[in-house]
Parts: structure tokens; sequence; C-alpha cells
């Protein structure tokens, strides 16, 4: 995986085409690059990056963020009560013992 600016771009191989092709993972947009080699490949990964950037900037909108910080999980009720009872026993917001625990198990 490369970064740049935040946004992170994931890489494959096609054995048949010869050819590096990559994605910016981290955007619900679409952005691809590709390259025959890793210098190569490195740049178009930033040119698209910057490509985005500008194509956002010249419609007036906003790029998107590769993370805002927010997201909702959706589990079932049971999962939710044990959840909350465990942030409860200790002292603890749901939202504080999910991002403790979620720290911990991303290391």
């Amino acid at each position: 995986m490369m970064e740049y600016k935040g946004y992170i771009g994931n890489v494959e191989f096609d054995d048949e085409a010869n050819i590096f092709h990559g994605e910016v993972i981290n955007l619900r947009d679409v952005v691809t690059f590709q390259g025959s080699a890793v210098a190569q490949l490195r740049k178009a990964f930033r040119d698209s990056v910057d490509d985005y950037l500008e194509f956002c900037t010249e419609r007036g909108e906003s790029p998107e963020k590769p993370y805002s910080g927010k997201f909702m999980v959706r589990v079932e009720p049971e999962l939710h009560k044990a959840v909350a009872i465990h942030a409860k026993r200790e002292h603890k917001s749901l939202n504080a013992w999910v991002h403790d625990t979620l720290a911990v198990a991303a290391g």
C-alpha cells in the first residue's frame, strides 16, 4: 500500500497485462492509477490524488476526507446489551468503551 496526502492506495499486479494497477481505498469515490514500474506507479498514484483534489476544487466541492472519525456499526440487540454492560462496569460511555476496545484490537 502507498500513502499520499492521507489517501491510501492499494496495488495489485495483473499478470496478463503485465502492469500494476491500484485504487485509492479510503474513498467512496473511485480513484484509480496504474504503472508498469514502481516509480511510474508512485507518480501515477500521486497524480491521481492531485487530480481528484483539483477536480473537487473546480466543482466547488470539498474533497471527501479519508476518514471522518465517525462510523456506524449495526449489531444484534444482544451484543449491544452486552457491550453496554461492559462499558458501564468500566465506568465508561459506550463510545469510549468501543474506542478503547478498537484501539487495543488495532494495535
